[in-house]
C-alpha cells in the first residue's frame, strides 16, 4: 500500500509534458500544472493559431496566459525530491532513431504508445491520456506507433485522405472528390476498407485451407520420405548379403581352381621328375657300359675278348624319347583360356542383367515426372557417354574414335561371330542400355537412321530395321527431309536442317524427344508411350554415310 502512494504522488507531481518532477510548476486556468519552461515552450508552437490549449484536456484560452509560480506546488515537489524517490522514466521509454516520438513531448522525446489518425499525431501514454478521458477525443481512431502518418494528408488540400477513389485506385480527401476526382466512383475510405476486409477474409480462408492441404501434403511426403528410406536400407541389406553371396562364392571357385591347378602341377611334376630320375639312372648305367665295353676293346686275349662280348655287349631296353610331350609354355593355358570364358560369359551375363536392376532402381518414382528440360544447358544436365557394340555391328560397319564413330564401308571388317551382331541390314547399337533421363547428340552426313531399341530386337531379315518393327523407334535423317518410324508406320517431320540431332529420353515418363540441333534446339519430333524394357542407342547408314556419337559439354 506504500509502494502505491509514493506511484501515486510521482504522477501527481509530474509535468505531463517532460514527464519529470514539475519544476517551478505554475496552474492553468483549468487547474493543470506544467513546469512553466515545458507550458511556455508549447505554447510559442502555438503562437500563430493565436489560441493557446492545455495539453491534457485540450481547453483553450485567450489571450495566452500570465504564468506564475505555484509555491505550495514547489515546496510539495522539494520534500517529495528529499524522499530520494525520482519520477523520470528509464532510458528505454525514451524514443530512439528507429522509434516513432511522442509529438507532445518536448526536450528528450519519448517512444509514442499510440498514433491518433484523426489529430495525425502520435502520442506517449501520459499524453494519450485526454484520448481515453475526454469525449472529444473518444471517436478518434486509434492505431499502433506510424512514421507514415503525414502519408495520411493530402498535399493538394492538407486535409485528412477519408475518401478512396475506385476509379483512380488512390485514398483522397473530401475536397478531392469534388475536384479532380469529380464524377469518380469514390467511396469513404472506412466503406472500401470494409469491402476490402471481407475480400481479405475470404483469401485468407483459402490461403488457411491451402496451408491446411499442403500440411497434409508435406505430411504424407514425409511419411513417403521414411518409406522410401527404411525400403531403400531393406533393399541395400539385401543387396549387400547376396553380393556379400556372389563373392564368396567367386572366391570359393577361385581357391577350387587354384588347388586343382596346384594339385595337378605336383602330380605332373612328380611324374616328370620321376622320369627324369629313370633317364639319369640309365645315363649311369650306359655310361658304366661304355666304360667297361671300352676296356674290352684293349684286350689283346682273343679268347678272354670273345668270352666277355656277350655280356657286356646286351643293352637293357632304352626309354623312347617318343614318350616324352613337350609343349613349352602351354601346359595350362587351356585352363586360363576356360576361366577367362567364365569372366566373358559373367560379363555378359552382368551386362545384361544388370539393366533390369538399373531399370527397376530408376522406376522407383514417388513424385510426377519432372519437366522436359527447354535449353541446351538444361538438356546437357542429363547427358550420357554412350560407344558403341562391337558385338553388334554389321560387318561393313567401321567403328572408330573410341567406338563412338561408324562408317559405311564396301568391304568386311575383321568381326567375330557374335549372336548380337545385325545381318540383315548395315546397323549397329549403343554398349550402354539408357534408362532414367538421358540426353545425347548426333552429328550425321549422307542418310542416317537414329534411333531407340530394346536389346531384343530381331538381328536378322528386314524385321530388324530400326522403325519396321514394334521395338525401335527412328527419325530417318536425310539431306531434304526428316520422317519418324514406328512399327512400319511413317510420319513426315519438318524442321530445319541440321547436320546435328539431339535426342532426349525419359524413361520413366515415356517421353522420346528428338530436335534439329543448331544455334538453338528445335523439336522435330515427340513420342509419348510406355517403355517396358531398358533402350538402346541405334545407328543405321546408307552407303557412304558417317555418323558420331558427339561428347556434349
Amino acid at each position: 500500500m506504500a509502494q502505491k502512494g509514493v506511484e501515486l504522488d510521482r504522477e501527481t507531481f509530474s509535468c505531463s509534458i517532460c514527464l519529470d518532477l514539475l519544476k517551478d510548476p505554475g496552474t492553468l486556468p483549468c487547474g493543470h500544472s506544467y513546469c512553466i519552461n515545458c507550458i511556455q515552450s508549447f505554447w510559442d508552437g502555438e503562437d500563430e493559431k493565436r489560441i493557446y490549449s492545455c495539453p491534457q484536456c485540450r481547453q483553450s484560452f485567450t489571450p495566452r496566459p500570465v504564468l506564475r509560480k505555484n509555491t505550495m506546488l514547489t515546496d510539495l515537489v522539494e520534500k517529495l525530491k528529499k524522499t530520494g524517490l525520482q519520477a523520470a522514466p528509464a532510458d528505454h521509454c525514451y524514443a530512439g532513431a528507429e522509434d516513432v516520438s511522442c509529438d507532445v513531448c518536448t526536450g528528450r522525446k519519448l517512444k509514442a504508445f499510440k498514433s491518433c489518425l484523426q489529430c495525425v499525431a502520435s502520442y506517449c501514454e501520459k499524453h494519450l491520456q485526454p484520448h481515453r478521458d475526454s469525449a472529444t477525443f473518444k471517436k478518434h481512431k486509434l492505431a499502433e506507433p506510424s512514421k507514415k502518418l503525414q502519408e495520411n494528408i493530402c498535399s493538394r488540400h492538407d486535409e485528412v485522405m477519408k475518401m478512396f477513389c475506385r476509379t483512380d485506385q488512390q485514398c483522397i480527401c473530401y475536397l478531392c472528390s469534388v475536384d479532380e476526382h469529380k464524377g469518380h466512383d469514390t467511396v469513404s475510405a472506412a466503406a472500401e476498407r470494409t469491402e476490402r476486409q471481407r475480400e481479405l477474409e475470404g483469401s485468407r480462408q483459402n490461403i488457411q485451407q491451402r496451408i491446411q492441404d499442403t500440411e497434409k501434403d508435406v505430411k504424407l511426403l514425409q511419411q513417403e520420405v521414411e518409406a522410401i528410406s527404411r525400403s531403400a536400407d531393406k533393399a541395400v541389406e539385401h543387396s549387400e548379403k547376396i553380393f556379400t553371396e556372389l563373392i564368396r562364392l567367386m572366391e570359393k571357385r577361385r581357391s577350387d581352381v587354384k588347388q586343382q591347378l596346384r594339385w595337378q602341377q605336383e602330380t605332373e611334376v612328380s611324374r616328370v621328375k620321376e622320369l627324369q630320375e629313370k633317364l639319369e639312372q640309365e645315363i649311369t648305367e650306359l655310361k658304366r657300359k661304355d666304360a667297361e665295353l671300352k676296356q674290352l676293346s684293349h684286350t689283346e686275349d682273343h679268347k678272354q675278348f670273345l668270352h666277355n662280348y656277350p655280356s657286356l655287349s646286351a643293352l637293357s631296353e632304352a626309354t623312347h624319347s617318343s614318350s616324352i610331350n613337350i609343349r613349352p609354355h602351354r601346359y595350362f593355358e587351356d585352363v586360363t583360356a576356360a576361366v577367362s570364358g567364365v569372366r566373358d560369359k559373367l560379363q555378359d551375363a552382368l551386362r545384361d542383367t544388370w539393366t533390369n536392376v538399373s531399370l527397376t532402381v530408376t522406376e522407383v518414382d514417388v513424385l510426377l515426372p519432372q519437366p522436359e528440360p527447354k535449353t541446351r544447358a538444361e538438356f546437357f544436365r542429363y547427358s550420357r557417354h554412350i560407344t558403341l557394340d562391337p558385338n553388334t555391328a554389321f560387318t561393313e560397319l567401321l567403328l572408330s574414335e573410341g567406338n563412338r564413330k561408324v562408317t559405311v564401308m564396301r568391304q568386311q571388317q575383321f568381326y567375330s561371330k557374335h549372336p548380337d551382331r545385325f545381318t540383315g541390314w548395315s546397323q549397329v547399337l549403343s554398349r550402354e542400355s539408357l534408362t532414367g533421363r538421358c540426353y545425347w547428340e548426333v552429328e550425321w552426313r549422307g542418310g542416317v537412321y537414329v534411333a531407340v531399341a530394346y536389346k531384343n530386337i530381331s538381328r536378322a531379315g528386314d524385321e530388324c530395321l530400326f522403325g519396321f518393327n514394334d521395338k525401335s523407334w527412328m527419325l530417318y535423317c536425310a539431306n531434304n527431309s526428316y520422317n519418324f518410324y514406328h512399327n512400319k508406320v511413317q510420319t513426315p517431320v519438318s524442321g530445319p536442317r541440321s547436320s546435328r540431332v539431339g535426342v532426349y529420353l525419359d524413361h520413366s515418363a515415356g517421353i522420346l524427344s528428338f530436335y534439329s540441333v543448331s544455334e538453338t534446339m528445335t523439336l522435330l519430333r515427340r513420342v509419348q508411350t510406355t517403355f517396358t524394357q531398358p533402350l538402346y542407342a541405334g545407328l543405321c547408314l546408307h552407303p557412304d554415310s558417317t555418323a558420331e556419337l558427339c561428347q556434349v559439354k
